[in-house]
């Protein structure tokens, strides 16, 4: 597929506007190359990837989106919609090609690229179809930007996250999964919900796998730097832990019902993907639950395996896990949430 760029030349003689339109100063330096140039590639264009690149151009985060996909017409049917949008944007270079080469020197890569599971299909045999994928996807990205971060959002996103560090080469620092960052986004909503208020108020994280075995650190919880259940005690109020539960059990249920009324989650993984990418780019060293490599984290062994912690994210990646007070029921169900990754990773061999 023919790659778009931009041009400052028009007509057969090849005019340069740019140099013809905009006339220099007196005593002005020629332009220096800027050192500040973002790029970010992103793989897979289908709608949870588009979601991503349209929340990242309307933020403004990257000089430069490259798009990445195996469906060309669909991938340049995407980048002419987003480049026709440029009048209403912040200035960004959009390109698209299947080729690889296309990427080359992205400072984020992140990556949607995954198989779609088939009616009656087993969870091993689809992430066998998706270890395949993933064998064809990663080393050539690697190859092509190998200073850059990978950003995993591909289900399963713990498994796969591992699968990408593995054979990526990458230190663990540089491969992340987007893991419970949208689950904890989803238990905040719940949260300020139930409180009427507003969810950034909210301190609140899932941690573990995304997915059934995730652990809601209810003893963590504040609002407005108010512990909850600290506050509920000391003020004698009484709670149900069932409550606490039934809460929980929504965020696990939130996408399967997102994805049973219309068809697809997009919007909110393109809000959390995004956020990530400005603090990675931006070096905000915010905290985000992303699945990370986790092993010697609370009492976690057995194994080399990534889930999401609550981790301190910045230029280089994972600058480090924070040090969350966990109760001792809270722990156990993180291990055993890594057990249950681990068992799934035995299967595929690698």
């Amino acid at each position: 597929m023919k790659k778009a760029t931009s041009s400052s030349t028009l007509g057969p003689e090849g005019l340069d506007i740019a140099q013809s339109f905009f006339k220099p100063i007196q005593g002005a330096y020629p332009q220096s190359p800027s050192s500040r140039n973002i790029k970010i590639t992103v793989v897979g264009v289908g709608n949870v990837g588009m979601a991503i690149a349209q929340t990242i151009l309307t933020q403004g985060i990257a000089n430069e989106i490259a798009l990445v996909d195996v469906n060309v017409d669909k991938l340049r049917g995407e980048m002419l919609d987003l480049q026709h949008a440029a009048a209403f944007l912040p200035r960004t270079k959009i390109s698209a090609s299947a080729d690889y080469s296309n990427t080359r020197g992205s400072d984020l890569v992140i990556v949607t690229a995954g198989a779609r599971q088939i009616t009656g299909e087993s969870r091993l045999n689809l992430l066998q179809r998706n270890l395949s994928l993933f064998s064809k996807v990663i080393p050539p990205l690697a190859a092509k930007s190998p200073d850059s971060i990978f950003l995993i959002v591909s289900n399963p996103v713990d498994v796969l996250t591992y699968v990408a560090w593995k054979l990526s080469g990458f230190p663990s620092n540089r491969v992340i999964g987007s893991g419970t960052n949208l689950d904890s986004s989803r238990f905040r909503f719940l949260i300020a919900d139930h409180l009427d208020l507003n969810a950034q108020d909210v301190q609140a994280f899932i941690v573990g796998e995304h997915g059934d075995s995730s652990v809601a650190l209810w003893s963590s919880i504040s609002v407005g730097g108010v512990p909850i259940l600290s506050f509920l005690e000391r003020q004698e109020i009484a709670y149900e832990k069932q409550t606490l539960e039934k809460i929980h059990k929504e965020v696990v249920e939130g996408a399967y019902e997102v994805i049973s009324l219309k068809g697809y989650t997009s919007w909110a993984i393109g809000y959390s993907v995004a956020s990530l990418a400005r603090t990675i780019l931006r070096d905000q060293r915010s905290i985000h639950p992303v699945s990370v490599l986790a092993k010697g984290f609370y009492g976690i062994d057995g194994g080399e395996v990534f889930l999401s912690l609550p981790a301190q994210l910045g230029r280089s990646g994972v600058l480090g896990v924070t040090n969350v007070h966990l109760t001792d029921e809270e722990a156990a169900q993180l291990r055993e949430s890594a057990r249950t990754i681990l068992e799934v990773q035995g299967q595929l061999g690698i």
